[in-house]
């Protein structure tokens, strides 16, 4: 069967490319995943393409990841190792010598959309449409009010290419519609997008009115029903967006010619669930960075899972070889095009995550070791939840990769100061 899709896959036109990016979704989210949460829709494209038990976010917080899956490296090597804020990096972001996977599949004929979240640079001269997306609708900063569209620090931020306006809707509902807009005109191959707010906070479900206005970060009360409710509506919506975005590219005879990516930024916030996973967002035990991934590609990818350890480093390479662009030398990710179309496995690699407050990790095969409480090592094939220290049995395999450590930093972090 493998070999079959693969031997289609030379006869088809260059694929579409849609990811679709929730932000902090928790590996124990969805209902594939043992959510008790309706997600009919994810599941779906869970359930029909190949799903990922062991995939990884390249960091534990929202700006970083997204550096490294726009770029294919190291966030540390473009300077975004901690959160773009509104309150004090309104001036920086992303620097346009990083080359985006929008601008690599532009320049080969790709049309590039993004709508929703940024959050990689404030100004306009280092936005999406500065980055290589022809097409952007959404916001810059790292949540907004869903009815509003104010930032934490009480900012208009809702843009339509480079113009600041206002747009009525629910936001997980104008991603979408703009989604569904861009499927339809698209008379070419495209990357799409899709990089939803839900269910990062602002808690707000679709009948809620707004909670912030200029100038007033708490203007309006908070939807008066117990957390978590409001945090399944928001989850409950995000599903029915995926389910609309297929729905378009069935109508519109795309979807046979299309890989769609779901996974989530990094893990869960305080209302979500990291599925039994030590630790949530903002800390780099596996809850923080383990996250749900699903890649779908109808008569291409056969349906099942994979337990191969991949990244958000890997989809501009992967993207980059269906396309047939060239390798890239400064990619950091590797191509994951024969594990989804063949069954290959991966080759070994080291893997590496640091949070900009110095905690460090890495993988190596099955085997982890963390910086905190004084250096740690953990066997994840026999314990996921991160309980047993195995640093003092095995003292030569955790000096070792603390070393590995040490020497990926000296690597990535020269040239760029960490941004605080």
């Amino acid at each position: 069967m493998f070999a079959l899709a693969a031997a289609s896959l030379v006869l088809a036109p260059r694929p579409n490319f849609v990811i679709i990016l929730a932000d902090d979704l928790g590996y124990g989210d969805v209902g594939y995943m043992g959510s008790s949460i309706p997600t009919p829709h994810i599941d779906a494209l869970a359930e029909g393409g190949l799903k990922f038990t062991d995939f990884h976010s390249n960091g534990a917080v929202c700006s970083p990841t997204r550096a490294a899956l726009m770029t294919g490296r190291y966030q540390q090597r473009s300077g975004i190792e901690g959160v773009v804020t509104a309150a004090n990096h309104r001036h920086t972001g992303l620097p346009l010598t990083e080359k985006t996977m929008a601008e690599y599949l532009g320049a080969a004929g790709y049309r590039t959309g993004l709508f929703g979240k940024w959050h990689l640079g404030y100004r306009m001269e280092l936005g999406p449409r500065a980055q290589g997306f022809h097409d952007f609708v959404g916001f810059v900063s790292g949540n907004v009010d869903y009815q509003s569209k104010i930032d934490q620090e009480a900012h208009k931020d809702w843009w339509v290419q480079r113009e600041l306006i206002h747009e009525e809707g629910y936001l997980t509902h104008l991603i979408t519609d703009h989604s569904r807009r861009f499927i339809r005109e698209s008379d070419r191959p495209f990357l799409l997008v899709v990089a939803h707010g839900a269910p990062h906070y602002p808690l707000q479900g679709p009948s809620d009115g707004p909670i912030r206005a200029v100038g007033d970060r708490n203007a309006f009360p908070a939807p008066d029903r117990p957390r978590k409710e409001t945090y399944a509506q928001m989850i409950v919506e995000l599903d029915q967006s995926v389910g609309d975005v297929v729905k378009e590219l069935d109508d519109t005879g795309k979807r046979d010619n299309t890989l769609v990516i779901f996974l989530s930024d990094n893990g869960p916030a305080a209302d979500g669930s990291s599925g039994g996973l030590r630790g949530r967002k903002g800390s780099l035990w596996e809850g923080g960075h383990r996250v749900p991934m699903a890649a779908s590609w109808p008569g291409i990818i056969e349906p099942g899972e994979s337990s191969e350890t991949a990244t958000g480093t890997d989809l501009l390479p992967t993207f980059a070889s269906l396309a047939g662009l060239r390798d890239s030398k400064r990619w950091d990710g590797v191509d994951l095009s024969s594990l989804m179309l063949e069954g290959d496995s991966l080759a070994q690699r080291d893997l590496f995550w640091r949070h900009q407050n110095g905690q460090t990790a890495m993988r190596r095969g099955p085997w982890k070791w963390v910086s905190m409480e004084g250096g740690r090592l953990f066997r994840l094939d026999a314990d996921l939840a991160e309980r047993t220290d195995l640093a003092e049995l095995y003292p030569r395999r955790a000096a070792g990769m603390a070393s590995a450590v040490k020497a990926w930093e000296k690597d990535v972090l020269s040239g760029h100061k960490r941004r605080s």
